[in-house]
């Protein structure tokens, strides 16, 4: 940082280890180091940076990614043929027990997972022994081959130097899922694209303060050497000056102690400090994007706002109806069609609401809405409210 002091003093009397390179300057002139800023650097676009910069190192996309895949797993499903509801049946045992490594929760969570970070899920089912297994793929490797006429025929599924095929269409041993991207016909869309921007934001703005600490808690700047007289810093000048800054204003403890300076020096910095970049509300801003790009309302991760009781209540009925029920119900939709075809039967799957707590309030107010209604029988507002009719 003080380099440029070695070169403020006279040109004929430098250190031998000085010599080197030094450039003779007039005396009596103050330098400054001038820093340009070049173009923003953004995390170069993939599944594994991305997954990287966001899920590994971002708390916010880790916290986003946890609640909806936690709540959609959690969410119980029901099983149906036609209008009855089957409880003993081999594909409600397989969801149950999809493998010998995971059973149903930790399953799905790692679908969903999938699915909100690259856009794309992919499931397998094998035969092990006569009996059936489903098992996750990572969307990173996994690569869907087109036909002549353009639509999906099979999946490449490659780790490391192995590849295997596994085949699409009416005998599909694989479910892929996406979302939707309007520019791409077989992969799907991820929010995680969508808050790169954002996350990059957030990062950079915690590998910022971590480096401000590191860097003796203290903005870059320059001391100015600029002596009405026209002289310079001697050997022990320079020396001291260093010493009393290194043991005076180093370390995070001696953050923001001020600097008295004398005999023509001042300080000029060559940033902005955090109060001129409006450093927290930057961070919040990104981390608000984030939490939209999501559809996680800002309130559940913990971002500074209008956090009352009252509001958090209803931003969590919010995240459940409208982000984490539609997700659940739409990846128990293509699981149900996948299912049927392997089984030869018409299933599907329903999200049993009742069993969620955040949709209490909600259940509640149609209980009394049907229960109100003094227009219809016992049995048709058990039948509104999706139990059978009494007795049965």
């Amino acid at each position: 940082m003080f380099d440029w002091l070695r070169k403020a003093r006279p040109a004929a009397l430098p250190r031998a280890q000085d010599r080197v390179g030094m450039e003779k300057k007039e005396a009596g002139y103050g330098f400054v180091a001038l820093h340009l800023q070049g173009e923003a650097g953004w995390t170069r676009a993939g599944y594994a940076p991305l997954a990287r910069e966001g899920y590994g190192r971002n708390p916010v996309v880790f916290r986003c990614v946890r609640l909806i895949a936690h709540g959609a797993a959690s969410m119980p499903w029901l099983l149906f043929r036609g209008d009855r509801q089957l409880v003993d049946h081999p594909a409600l045992a397989l969801l149950n027990n999809p493998n010998p490594r995971q059973l149903r929760s930790v399953f799905l969570e790692m679908l969903v997972s999938h699915l909100v970070l690259a856009g794309d899920a992919y499931v397998e089912m094998t035969q092990a022994g006569g009996a059936r297994e489903l098992h996750v793929l990572r969307p990173d490797r996994v690569s869907v081959v087109a036909g002549a006429d353009g639509w999906p025929r099979a999946l490449d599924y490659q780790t490391g130097s192995a590849r295997r095929r596994i085949a699409l269409g009416d005998d599909a041993m694989a479910l892929h899922l996406s979302l939707f991207d309007p520019l791409d016909d077989h992969y799907g869309h991820a929010p995680l694209k969508t808050a790169a921007m954002a996350i990059d934001i957030h990062n950079a703005a915690c590998r910022w303060n971590k480096a401000l600490l590191d860097n003796s808690a203290r903005p870059s700047g320059a001391l100015v050497y600029a002596p009405r007289d026209g002289g310079s810093l001697s050997d022990e000048q320079y020396e001291r000056l260093k010493g009393e800054l290194e043991q005076g204003y180093s370390g995070a403890i001696r953050a923001g102690r001020p600097l008295v300076l004398d005999g023509g020096l001042d300080w000029k910095t060559m940033g902005l400090t955090p109060r001129d970049m409006d450093f927290i509300d930057a961070k919040n801003s990104a981390a608000r994007d984030i939490a939209m790009a999501f559809g996680v309302p800002p309130m559940l991760l913990g971002i500074p706002g209008d956090n009352t009781y009252a509001n958090y209540k209803e931003a969590n009925r919010a995240f459940w109806r409208l982000n984490v029920l539609p997700l659940a119900e739409r990846v128990a939709a293509d699981m149900a069609g996948w299912l049927s075809v392997r089984f030869g039967e018409d299933l599907r799957f329903v999200c049993d609401t009742d069993q969620v707590d955040a949709m209490a309030e909600d259940r509640a107010v149609v209980w009394r809405k049907v229960g109100d209604a003094d227009f219809l029988t016992d049995d048709e507002k058990r039948e509104a409210v999706g139990y059978g009719p009494r007795g049965e």
